[in-house]
């Protein structure tokens, strides 16, 4: 059985049941917790926990996951794999353990010719909390499972909680026995690979307290509502109904396999190291294909650093396997063909997919070459000192400066057998992310919030009553006042704190968008907003600057948005939505945002594309945009459910997650639709201009448009005619000539540049004979020195010149000191015979600089001093001529 229908019978059996079909979430996860959804029951977390209402009692779900902790594991067993798929059925407080277990018995090993999957029900094994006697004696009941099947087992194994105070259960686990081929008879606690694990049951019944661990925390008694949550793992169902040893043999991940093995030459099942690096591939290659899919980029930061991560170890795994032409346009196609059959949006974005993996593998060979000469380097020096440990501060150049990931900093020193001092790496990233968080609060002016207070306030309060696409205006009352320690009673004029609202017209920083700017007035006191978050779901943090009087909670007053602000923060935000179509339009569907930021005046847009923008399609996209401007299309907001929102094409970010109804802006109907909680204008002509200011790239693959719009977009046309005015002052003529007379005016000036280098060096030479004609002769060495106010470049050259008029057939050397803006530089060049008696230009730079600068026997050169210590460094240089010609 195919694993696409091994999902398919899990969704027909429940939705048959009553359950609703909940497509999966994208593998990118709001959670703030989380980078990745890492589990089936993630995206009903609000609902399982009590902070929302769930829309439906019942709920089934096949859940894209992905899991990297253990990423350096994966492959060197069968049992590790990045991504996977969770098949799990939900009550919310309808169900419980008896038809939870019913449930799963009958899918379990009902026959194939009637949906189920078939299993031996003589096969089956289960766990159970030991103080869960219900769940045994239902396992008895509807199972008929014999005692010795129904395994009791402690917290560590057989009781779920999220780690913190909230909901938790003792949960019930189904394991089948493979067969004594795979190890030792006596159930899952003697042996976990012949008896596989496919179903974990979690029945949430009670609450618990705070303490650590799986363990020792108390129990505060039963919950109001009870749920379920169940898992049943998509790849360990098909690895037992395809009869294979694990879940690199199935159809999903194989065909990835075996395309590596063809392309490297190698056959699977030979050589262990050879089948661990193939798993890796296979794993990865399929793992970055979802991610892909799902709109993550890679990146140097949290999820973009996690796909960059596992697409350049699959990279490098081909290379170890010998396979050094670009693997990821030979494998990702048999990742596509694995997948699409479950997930049809994988064909789809396929085209914009392989394009960033491949940009991202050509970007990671350039970083090989660079990054493995200067790790090499490091290593071999560790190793001529006796060390055993590569500094972390060597690790940190190599990651900060080369692009060279740390993991793969540890694996290749590894292979030459030195450690890495990651905590020293650690402490440095750290410091540097640290750096740029306190930035970030400064460009803000922002504290860290106290959760825990704001948690208690959402608590007491329930959330805010938002109305930011309503109105610019609401009466309100202050719920709380926040400082950097916590609540505070009252703010006095002059202090910036976080304000909590019953009710606000204000707009909150997310989908790109800035937050709004405005003021808070009451009948004492004034304020000044300067930022508005959501810290926790459903609560909206407001940053004030109390101008006059005290802030107090429960205060009444007018909470009032910036007209002015709020219509550019509209234009900027249509504008984003306008640019994102006319891109697509001149560029085709491939290029598709993957980010945005706006702010009133001002938008940023990134998408997929692999190369810069010509002027000439720069020109086509702000065309194609103000073209709809011109058009003066509607825009509309509509609500619709998310299956009715993908129906009539409307695009959405992949890093969101949505609820039951979606809300969906168009401009223009059908030309611009997309997913958005944004403000925005009534009709695009109200967006007054669009004006690309700039395009660039943002990493591999990945290039930012933006522009400026409304006021500020004429703003910057009138800027640029006049910057035009006043150059046509400068070069008269008709303006239409202007680029042509321009570019004569340059071709002229880098004609007599030519020129002038071409005297200079004529002269240099000139001089150069004159110079080797005035060599003294240290220790049999003839030496010749000069200054000059010029360049490195210009030393260099006068130094070879000088080298190239001395004897060949006598030991030479040149040495010229150039000074430059009060600063010194030393060129020193050496003729073949000198070189012989051993005599090295690089040394004796370095020795006239102190250690500073460096270069070949035949050539070098340094600085670092001031151009008045140069009469010293000369002499030195002197010294050191004499010293080596008298010993060799």
């Amino acid at each position: 059985m195919r694993t696409a229908e091994v999902r398919t019978r899990f969704l027909d059996y429940f939705a048959e049941r009553g359950h609703t079909v909940v497509p999966s979430a994208p593998l990118p996860t709001p959670d703030p917790t989380l980078l990745f959804v890492n589990a089936g029951m993630v995206p009903f977390k609000p609902y399982l926990t009590g902070t929302a209402e769930p829309p439906w009692p019942r709920a089934t779900s096949v859940q894209k996951c992905i899991r990297t902790l253990d990423i350096e594991e994966v492959g060197k067993t069968t049992r590790h794999g990045s991504f996977f798929q969770m098949n799990g059925n939900f009550s919310f407080g309808d169900y419980f353990k008896e038809q939870a277990i019913a449930y799963a018995w009958e899918l379990s090993t009902k026959p194939l010719t009637d949906g189920g999957y078939g299993l031996d029900p003589d096969r089956i094994w289960v766990t159970v909390h030991h103080s869960d006697g219900d769940a045994r004696g239902l396992w008895r009941q509807i199972a008929g499972l014999p005692d010795e099947r129904i395994v009791a087992r402690g917290d560590e194994d057989n009781f779920w909680s999220m780690g913190v105070p909230g909901p938790c259960g003792p949960c019930s686990e189904l394991y089948y026995d493979r067969g004594p081929a795979l190890g030792r008879e006596g159930g899952p606690e003697v042996d976990e690979d012949r008896y596989m694990e496919f179903w974990n049951l979690v029945f949430m019944q009670y609450e618990r307290g705070e303490g650590p661990g799986k363990s020792g925390y108390p129990i505060l008694g039963e919950l109001p509502r009870r749920n379920i949550d169940t898992g049943m793992g998509l790849e360990r169902m098909a690895t037992l109904l395809q009869g294979v040893d694990n879940l690199y043999e199935i159809d999903e991940t194989l065909p990835i396999l075996n395309r590596a093995a063809e392309l490297s030459g190698v056959r699977y099942g030979a050589d262990e190291q050879a089948d661990v690096r193939l798993r890796v591939v296979a794993d990865h290659v399929r793992t970055a294909l979802m991610l892909l899919t799902d709109g993550t980029t890679p990146g140097n930061e949290g999820r973009g650093y996690v796909l960059r991560r596992i697409l350049r170890r699959a990279v490098r795994s081909m290379r170890q396997l010998g396979f050094e032409d670009r693997a990821l346009p030979e494998l990702l196609p048999a990742a596509r063909d694995c997948m699409a059959a479950s997930y049809p949006e994988v064909a789809e974005a396929y085209e914009r997919s392989a394009d960033q993996a491949d940009a991202e593998e050509d970007a990671f060979r350039a970083t090989l070459r660079q990054g493995t000469t200067v790790l090499d380097t490091a290593v071999a020096a560790v190793k001529d000192s006796g060390g055993r440990s590569l500094p972390g501060a060597q690790a940190f150049l190599l990651h900060d400066t080369y692009g060279f990931p740390i993991d793969l900093t540890l694996e290749m020193a590894a292979e030459q057998g030195i450690e890495v001092d990651r905590e020293g790496f650690t402490a440095l990233m750290a410091a540097q992310r640290e750096r740029a968080r306190a930035d970030a609060r400064a460009r803000k002016g922002a504290a860290p919030l106290d959760t825990a207070a704001l948690r208690a306030v959402l608590d007491e309060h329930g959330p805010t009553d938002w109305q930011a696409w309503s109105t610019l205006t609401t009466d309100s009352r202050v719920l709380a006042v926040l400082g950097p320690d916590g609540p505070v009673k009252a703010a006095r004029a002059g202090a910036v704190v976080t304000v909590l609202l019953d009710r606000t017209p204000f707009y909150a920083e997310s989908g790109g968008q800035e937050s709004d700017a405005g003021r808070l007035t009451g009948a004492s006191v004034e304020a000044d907003v300067l930022d508005v978050q959501r810290p926790l779901p459903g609560l909206v943090a407001h940053q004030v600057r109390v101008t006059a009087g005290d802030l107090a909670p429960g205060d009444t007053l007018r909470a009032a948005v910036d007209t002015d602000w709020r219509l550019g923060a509209r234009q900027a935000h249509s504008g984003t939505h306008v640019l994102h179509a006319a891109l697509r339009e001149v560029l085709g569907p491939t290029a598709l945002q993957s980010g945005s930021y706006n702010r009133p005046g001002y938008l940023r847009l990134d998408f997929p594309w692999r190369g810069g923008l010509s002027p000439l399609v720069r020109g086509d996209i702000e065309e194609a945009a103000n073209r709809a401007l011109r058009r003066d299309l509607p825009v509309g907001v509509e609500w619709m459910t998310l299956p009715e929102a993908k129906r009539r094409g409307a695009l959405a970010l992949f890093d969101e997650t949505y609820g039951e109804k979606v809300r969906v802006v168009e401009i223009g109907g059908e030309w611009s639709r997309e997913l958005c909680g944004g403000t925005h204008v009534e009709r695009s002509s109200q967006i007054g201009v669009v004006s690309l200011t700039a395009e660039s790239s943002v990493g591999a693959g990945m290039r930012r448009l933006e522009a400026v719009v409304g006021l500020e977009g004429f703003d910057y046309l009138a800027r640029e005619r006049d910057l035009v005015t006043r150059i046509t002052e400068q070069v008269p003529g008709p303006r239409a000539e202007l680029p042509d007379r321009i570019e004569a005016i340059l071709s002229r000036l880098k004609t007599a540049d030519r020129e002038n280098a071409r005297l200079k060096r004529e002269a240099a030479l000139a001089r150069a004979t004159d110079l080797a004609a005035s060599a003294e002769t240290l220790s049999g060495t003839l030496l010749a020195t000069t200054f000059i106010d010029g360049t490195a470049s210009d030393a260099r050259d006068l130094s070879q010149a000088i080298r190239d008029a001395l004897p060949r057939t006598e030991p030479s050397v040149a040495a010229v000191a150039a000074r430059t803006e009060g600063k010194g530089i030393l060129a020193v060049s050496l003729n073949t015979r000198a070189r012989e008696l051993g005599l090295s230009a690089g040394t004796l730079v370095k020795a006239a600089l102190r250690g500073r600068g460096g270069g070949s026997a035949e050539s070098a050169q340094g600085g670092g001093v001031r151009a008045d210590e140069l009469d010293a460094v000369l002499a030195v240089l002197r010294t050191a001529v004499t010293e080596a010609g008298a010993t060799g």
